[in-house]
C-alpha cells in the first residue's frame, strides 16, 4: 500500500472516530466539542438545524484561508477530513450511548482528540479551529492542543448562557481538554530534538540530511580513544521527522554515533513546516 492509500485511510479512520464521538457522546448530551463544530453543534441545538450541514458550511471560510496560508497539501486533506466526518455524521445515528454526561464528556473527548490528532499527522487537520491553530503554531512554538483549548473557551461560556446551564458547558469544557490532550499526544510538531551525528561520511550525510529544509552544523572532531578526527554534525529537527531523520542517517553511514536529546527551546531561526 503505498504512502498516498495509507494517508487516505487514517483520515478516513480518523473523521470515522470524529462523528462517531460527536453522534454517540456530545450531541445525545447537547455538549460541545468546541471550535467550528462547537458552533455548528450550539446553533443545531437552538434551532434544530441539521448539525453535520452546518458543520461543513461553516467550515469552508477557514478552509479557504488554510489554502491560502498554508498550502495545498494541507486543504486537501483537511477538506477530505470535513467530507468524511460530515458523511460519518450523516450516517451514524444520534444516540445515548451512555446515560452520564460526564462520561459523554471523556469519551467524546478522547474519540474526537485521537481523530483529530491522527489527522493531523498525516499533514492535514479536521478544518475548524484546527486550520487556525495550524496557522499560529507555524508563527509561534506552542503546543497545539493547548491553542485549540484558548480559542474553544469563547464557544463554551456561549453554550452556559444561551442554555443556562453551566454543568453542560463545563462538561463540555472537560471534553475540549482532554481532546486537546490527546491531540497534543498524537501530533509532536512541537516537540523539539537536537541530533548529534558522528561521521566519516560527512558528504554522504550532508547530501542527505540537506534535503529536508533543517540547517545542519558541521563540527570538526578527534576521538578521544583514537585521536581520529571525525566530523560531528548537529541538526535541530521535531520528533514527528525523528523516524525519517533516522533513516536517512542509517542509509548514509550505518556506522554513524548518533546521540539525540530533548531540546528545551530553540532561539533564533527555525523553520516549521
Amino acid at each position: 500500500m503505498d504512502k498516498k492509500a495509507i494517508s487516505s485511510a487514517v483520515v478516513i479512520a480518523g473523521a470515522a472516530l470524529i462523528a462517531f464521538g460527536f453522534n454517540m457522546f456530545l450531541i445525545p448530551h447537547e455538549l460541545l466539542s468546541g471550535g467550528v463544530s462547537g458552533i455548528a453543534m450550539l446553533i443545531g441545538y437552538l434551532s434544530s438545524l441539521n448539525i453535520s450541514i452546518l458543520y461543513f458550511v461553516l467550515n469552508l471560510p477557514l478552509i479557504i484561508w488554510g489554502l491560502v496560508i498554508i498550502g495545498r497539501r494541507f486543504i486537501i486533506i483537511s477538506v477530505g477530513s470535513v467530507i468524511a466526518t460530515t458523511w460519518f455524521m450523516q450516517i451514524i445515528p444520534v444516540r445515548e450511548l451512555v446515560q452520564e454526561p460526564i462520561l459523554g464528556a471523556v469519551f467524546g473527548g478522547v474519540l474526537v482528540g485521537v481523530g483529530a490528532g491522527i489527522t493531523m499527522r498525516t499533514g492535514g487537520s479536521t478544518g475548524g479551529f484546527d486550520i487556525v491553530g495550524s496557522i499560529l503554531t507555524r508563527k509561534r512554538d506552542f503546543p497545539l492542543g493547548q491553542i485549540l483549548f484558548i480559542l474553544n473557551g469563547g464557544v463554551i461560556f456561549i453554550l452556559g448562557y444561551f442554555k443556562n446551564n453551566w454543568d453542560l458547558a463545563l462538561f463540555s469544557m472537560l471534553s475540549i481538554y482532554i481532546a486537546g490532550k490527546m491531540i497534543d499526544t498524537i501530533h509532536i510538531r512541537h516537540i523539539k530534538v537536537t541530533a548529534f551525528i558522528v561521521t566519516k561520511q560527512k558528504e554522504a550525510m550532508l547530501k542527505k540530511l540537506l534535503t529536508v529544509p533543517r540547517g545542519v552544523t558541521v563540527i570538526r572532531t578527534e576521538g578521544a580513544y583514537t585521536s581520529q578526527e571525525q566530523d560531528l554534525l548537529m541538526t535541530v529537527t521535531t520528533r514527528y521527522e525523528l523516524v525519517e531523520l533516522k533513516k536517512m542517517i542509517k542509509e548514509a553511514d550505518p556506522k554513524a554515533f548518533v546521540n539525540i536529546v530533548e531540546t528545551v527551546g530553540v532561539l533564533g531561526e527555525f523553520r516549521r513546516l
